[in-house]
């Protein structure tokens, strides 16, 4: 394993430890999913309790060196707390809102890391979903590089759902093409056309 999965396997521990729910994202997921790139941190996503996370924070803090002085009022405030795993490596937890992000972890698949070592791991769709929603250069990139590695095994509908969804509330009625783009792209590529 790398540092970036070790570090993944030292928060699945503590997180499954404290029955908390949760899916990797972030740069780990597209190399599982798109086309490998250098990633210096692990994003999270993880269902802590909504009224008070302070609990379940603290004994995360308790594990992991904070990247904060005070890392679990940074977390209240702002929905992510930064720390860093034994080996250094950057974590960012996300902390999860009920609806969407339920869902995106219940969608979660099983990566193992190598023998004996399994995270959990969002889906190629809640990644490309994530990277639409955030919208820089990069997560476009990595939005084509998942749309053309895994083709047509994607739940565009799924994806489309999601994006109509957010492209309303956000007032941004240009999102859902972050994936239209690349996917008619990639059925024009294979002969496939929709």
């Amino acid at each position: 394993m790398n540092e970036q999965e070790h570090a993944a396997w030292e928060i699945h521990t503590i997180l499954t430890r404290l029955n908390v729910p949760y899916a990797v994202m972030g740069g780990l997921a597209v190399q599982r999913w798109g086309e490998p790139r250098f990633t210096l941190d692990v994003d999270v996503t993880a269902m802590l309790p909504v009224d008070d996370p302070t609990p379940i924070l603290r004994k995360i803090v308790a594990h992991f060196p904070p990247r904060l002085a005070d890392a679990v009022e940074f977390a209240r405030r702002h929905r992510v707390l930064l720390v860093r795993a034994s080996n250094g490596v950057p974590l960012d937890i996300s902390l999860g809102l009920p609806g969407y992000e339920e869902e995106v972890i219940a969608r979660a698949v099983d990566w193992e890391l190598e023998p004996g070592k399994v995270v959990r791991l969002c889906s190629p769709e809640d990644l490309i979903i994530h990277k639409a929603v955030a919208g820089r250069a990069q997560d476009l990139r990595d939005i084509e590089g998942i749309v053309y590695r895994q083709g047509t095994s994607l739940d565009a509908e799924y994806v489309r759902r999601w994006l109509e969804a957010f492209a309303e509330v956000l007032a941004q009625p240009d999102l859902p093409q972050r994936f239209e783009e690349p996917w008619q792209r990639m059925l024009e590529f294979r002969g496939e056309g929709e």
